[in-house]
């Protein structure tokens, strides 16, 4: 282990970019942590980006230099149906 810099709970995904410096970690409170590799074996946290909660699933583009999360908003469920006929056939209800 080389440094234990501050990150949020819930991390799902690491990524390290080696042409910046950058390293990431996808928190799934709400944050992307982005740490920067100083001088060889020191770490320091940058910035916390908010993201939309439950964003934990993380990849990134070493030639872009981009970071991709992806996540989902949820609703209500929707209220249960009662089906009564279904391909030509009559339920009782």
């Amino acid at each position: 282990m080389i440094a234990t810099p501050p990150i949020g709970k819930g991390v799902d995904a690491t990524r390290f970019d080696p042409g910046t410096g950058f390293a990431f970690a996808s928190c799934g409170e709400g944050f992307l942590t982005v740490i920067h590799e100083d001088p060889a074996d020191k770490f320091s946290v940058v910035e916390n980006v908010v993201t939309q909660q439950g964003a934990r699933t993380m990849e990134l583009d070493e030639k872009t230099h981009e970071v991709f999360l992806v996540t989902a908003k949820f609703g209500p469920p929707p209220a249960p149906k009662r089906i009564s006929h279904v391909r030509g056939r009559n339920f009782a209800r």
